[in-house]
């Protein structure tokens, strides 16, 4: 097993070029991907304070929230003081925030650190977001009344009725995940059209010239740095935020209340089960949640995976510094 500063880097079926982005030979941009828990972004602050001129675009959909804080692991005031950060507290939590609008946000985003002459390193741990971003993925419409009247529907509705005019897209989405299948239906509603007929979709790994890093390690590893995390999470005020977020005006969104964590804490003081349960039950779906992510990532052939058994960034800085320095 190799220590610190050792890296073993496994290359999938097919690698991405890398080409440069027009920055004097330099790599422009760069992704650093993975599960929760992987440290991508502490890899991600290691590397922007080594390399001059580097920002961080944060490609993660409850992150967008602002005051959610604690739970979503959000870049400390004092990071984003030191290097310029994008993709953070967009909106209140009490707002829908979808796809399409967080596409828009990263491409100014991105012009806006090109117009800077910065490097950006994307991190990412919200696999769909980074897909719209990085391969210009085509998103079909929007419509807003429809999407309202799926709200309050049950996932296992949904899914049902997803089957039925969607099969293709019904087979790609998690049943409970409430988000993704009533942006299916509303599509399928609002245009008459499967979902899964616009554009080739997620399955789709064109040849970009933007080099993706993905951090993996071993499973048990993981699990034991995601369970002392929510640990160290509830340690540093977790419940107390979900409490606060739940009195501003409006609330949280549907969206806003699945986010690992917060959905548990939210149980437990409305007093549907134990603090206790709360806080396994977090530990149990983030390990839940970090195997989908990783699965999801791992269909793109493009990422190179760098295998992570201790120290992120001791492991995985010297790679990604060499490439973008």
């Amino acid at each position: 097993m190799p220590g610190a500063g050792v890296t073993r880097i496994s290359h999938c079926r097919a690698g991405a070029q890398d080409s440069d982005s027009g920055g004097g030979g330099l790599i422009g941009r760069i992704v650093i991907l993975g599960s929760t828990a992987s440290g991508k972004s502490d890899v991600a602050m290691a590397v922007a304070e080594h390399v001059d001129d580097t920002q961080i675009l944060a490609v993660d959909a409850m992150q967008v929230y602002r005051g959610m804080d604690i739970g979503t692991a959000k870049p400390t005031a004092s990071d984003q003081q030191v290097v310029p950060h994008y993709g953070i507290d967009l909106v209140e939590p009490s707002a829908s925030f979808t796809v399409a609008e967080f596409q828009r946000y990263a491409y100014g985003a991105l012009q806006q650190a090109q117009n800077a002459h910065a490097r950006v390193l994307i991190v990412a741990g919200t696999g769909l977001y980074l897909t719209a971003v990085i391969d210009d993925l085509k998103l079909p419409g929007e419509w807003p009344t429809i999407r309202a009247g799926l709200a309050d529907r049950e996932p296992h509705s949904m899914f049902e009725q997803l089957i039925e005019l969607d099969p293709v897209a019904a087979a790609r989405i998690d049943p409970s995940n409430h988000r993704r299948l009533a942006r299916a239906l509303e599509v399928c509603l609002g245009s008459g059209l499967p979902f899964s007929s616009f554009g080739p979709g997620t399955g789709a790994y064109p040849a970009i010239d933007t080099p993706q890093f993905g951090l993996l390690w071993p499973r048990d590893k993981l699990g034991v740095r995601i369970e002392q995390r929510v640990h160290r999470m509830i340690e540093r005020g977790l419940v107390a935020e979900v409490s606060s977020l739940l009195q501003r005006p409006g609330g949280l969104s549907r969206t806003a209340r699945q986010a690992l964590g917060y959905k548990e804490l939210i149980e437990a003081i409305e007093g549907r089960c134990s603090f206790a349960e709360a806080i396994a039950s977090t530990i149990l779906r983030t390990r839940q949640f970090a195997v989908r992510q990783e699965r999801w990532f791992r269909r793109d052939p493009r990422i190179r995976w760098v295998q992570v058994f201790e120290d992120p960034v001791g492991e995985v800085v010297p790679v990604i510094t060499e490439l973008f320095g």
